[in-house]
């Protein structure tokens, strides 16, 4: 019975949710998900895919797949929102500072999302995969954000 019983840590906890999240993403090329947490309790959540009243690309077709465009570069050059951007937005539209939270992702941050960590004041990253974007984990640990890679 002994194993019955493991309750996840926190970081499992929030990164499972993160996946679900994820599963809202109307991306054709990569589904991610982002949760902000401060204190133990999520503050927003978002998923990547397109602004709102805009088409998705689950729709309309993959701009990005059309031109060739390598996962990781030309990020001006796709309809989706990232996950981090929307969960960051989520609190701004309601009002919520995310200054001093974590955020959960299952991915790593591209460049964009990783400066608009910073100036949230978010200060804790957890990610699950690598992006091929890795210019952002450095600058994140550069400005003392904890940076984890998390392992299940």
């Amino acid at each position: 019975m002994e194993g019955l019983n493991k309750r996840p840590t926190i970081d499992e906890y929030f990164m499972e949710m993160c996946s679900v999240v994820a599963k809202r993403s109307t991306c054709l090329r990569h589904h991610f998900g982002a949760i902000i947490v401060k204190d133990k309790m999520i503050l927003s959540t978002g998923y990547n895919g397109a602004p709102r009243n805009m088409p998705h690309c689950l729709d309309i077709g993959c701009l990005r797949n059309e031109m060739g465009i390598e996962s990781g570069t030309r990020h001006e050059i796709c309809r989706a929102v990232h996950a981090e951007q929307n969960a960051i937005l989520q609190c701004a539209l309601h009002g919520v500072s995310c200054e001093g939270a974590t955020i959960y992702t299952n991915g790593s941050p591209c460049m964009i999302c990783g400066k608009m960590i910073l100036n949230a004041g978010i200060k804790r990253v957890v990610y699950d995969t690598d992006y091929p974007d890795k210019l952002s984990l450095d600058m994140l640990s550069q400005a003392g954000v904890e940076v984890v890679r998390f392992k299940k």
